[in-house]
């Protein structure tokens, strides 16, 4: 992009609203997308009882939307840079609210099934331009404190999603999970219309052969994580999937080496930051997605609460992304972000080895509140700096497609956490009774504990802020830092 066309964004963005309104509109669009990853799993016995179905059928409810969300969010970037960031984003959200509406008037499952895959192409979409298009509407010196809301948005969505299914199941109906979206994206269609400036990427040519085995390999990949523990880790379809799609996205990397304008060029890779932050945000959703998976599984199955009680005794780690993530995004502006992203991991990290070590069959909730407070002010200081590291790694045309790898690799590491600590679980322990429930947690925080731990270990690897400019506005990899300060 010129620098007179980035004047004339500038310019369009101040004169339609600014910063303010594309943070409300990005935030709450975010919001809905990331919320529809968990919000389902409570509610999977009401919707069981009115709709009928097998465990299989259940269990595709929510991979259904998992599955097209990881693979396509890549895709779904390289629209908005060919064709118009802002109106791909529509699009996006237009598809994803009629899908919720569509999702809340299922007749049957197998209805239902097909209306969340449709929910997530929409959100795949919708989901990496909020976050370029938030960059392009903020001034460089505030973009760590909008970072930080966007930040605390998304993770609260992702972290409350049982709280915020069970509650509407409990107390209103499960159609209103899906209900909840409709009125939001009615009201932020106009909105985003309006208050929004377009923008563009490179203006390549969209990049079929990456496409195909982008969206090839991440399918077979996210389906034989998402089908292992259900189906078993030899099942032939599970192998197939997981061989087949690491070949696939073997033959993308060599692509995007090679191509001349690739999907996602692999010499963003040679940079320590935009590497480092991909890294360290695949191991803490791992972590923290197969965490959240089982405690509140924890907290029904063995403790007694209800989905709602539950929720709520959860909140000093779900909702602590509303209080501290503004204020990571602040810090993150005046000592940069590597320090604030490392230190989040490890809290994060100390927080679920605290929890696997004091959970038991009857453990009391202020035994576990040290641990949920840490674990939740650990997430809040990742959300924030995070995504201002993977912005600011590349250069501004290619943060479209930067947010969409960064987002699919966030999914996938989700699917990969509750894939491999479900299998950690069952080895060692299942829901024969409360104990054996324990027996199974334990191991399988530790080992949550110990990805978020490593992801730490590379986010210290970024180097410091000042470089990482640099390189992005010169297009080229990170140089090595000479000085441990950021």
């Amino acid at each position: 992009m010129s620098q007179e066309t980035a004047t004339q964004t500038e310019r369009e963005t101040i004169r339609r609203g600014g910063a303010v309104w594309a943070l409300v509109i990005t935030g709450v669009a975010g919001f809905m997308a990331s919320l529809d990853n968990l919000v389902v799993t409570t509610a999977l016995p009401s919707i069981r009882k009115d709709l009928g179905g097998a465990l299989d059928d259940l269990e595709w409810t929510v991979s259904a939307y998992t599955l097209t969300f990881a693979v396509l969010l890549m895709f779904g970037a390289a629209l908005g840079d060919r064709f118009g960031r802002r109106r791909l984003f529509l699009v996006g959200l237009a598809v994803f609210t009629g899908a919720s509406a569509a999702a809340a008037l299922a007749p049957g499952i197998d209805s239902l099934i097909a209306a969340r895959a449709v929910q997530g192409v929409g959100a795949a979409v919708m989901m990496p331009l909020t976050l370029t298009l938030l960059t392009a509407a903020v001034p460089e010196a505030r973009r760590g404190m909008a970072y930080g809301i966007w930040g605390a948005v998304n993770g609260l969505a992702v972290a409350s999603g049982p709280l915020i299914g069970g509650s509407l199941t409990e107390h209103v109906s499960w159609h209103w999970i899906f209900w909840l979206n409709v009125p939001l994206g009615v009201a932020v269609l106009p909105l985003a219309r309006l208050r929004l400036a377009e923008s563009y990427g490179t203006g390549a040519p969209l990049d079929i052969p990456g496409t195909l085995l982008a969206s090839g390999g991440l399918f077979g990949i996210v389906y034989g994580l998402v089908r292992g523990p259900a189906d078993g880790w030899t099942s032939p379809m599970v192998l197939t999937g997981l061989f087949a799609g690491s070949a696939l996205l073997a033959g993308f990397v060599l692509h995007g080496s090679i191509a001349k304008n690739p999907m996602l060029p692999m010499r963003l890779f040679r940079s320590r930051a935009f590497s480092g932050i991909n890294t360290a945000s695949l191991l803490m959703f791992l972590g923290m997605f197969g965490s959240i998976f089982l405690l509140s599984q924890y907290m029904q199955g063995v403790l007694g609460y209800s989905p709602t009680e539950a929720g709520l005794r959860m909140l000093p780690w779900t909702g602590m992304p509303m209080i501290v993530a503004p204020i990571a995004g602040i810090l993150s502006d005046r000592i940069g972000g590597r320090p604030v992203v490392a230190a989040g991991l490890f809290l994060q990290a100390a927080g679920l080895g605290y929890l696997a070590s004091v959970v038991t069959a009857h453990a009391s909730y202020s035994a576990q509140l040290p641990g949920l407070v840490i674990s939740g002010v650990g997430m809040a200081l990742y959300f924030a700096p995070a995504a201002n590291l993977v912005m600011s790694a590349v250069r501004p045309q290619e943060q479209g497609i930067a947010s969409g790898a960064n987002n699919a690799l966030r999914e996938v590491g989700g699917a990969l956490g509750v894939a491999v600590m479900s299998s950690i679980f069952s080895a060692q322990g299942g829901y024969g009774s409360a104990q054996n429930f324990v027996d199974g947690l334990r191991p399988a925080l530790v080992t949550g504990s110990a990805a978020v731990a490593v992801a730490g270990v590379a986010a210290l690897l970024i180097p410091g802020r000042r470089r990482v400019a640099l390189a992005a506005s010169e297009g080229e990899p990170v140089p090595e830092p000479v000085t441990v300060g950021s």
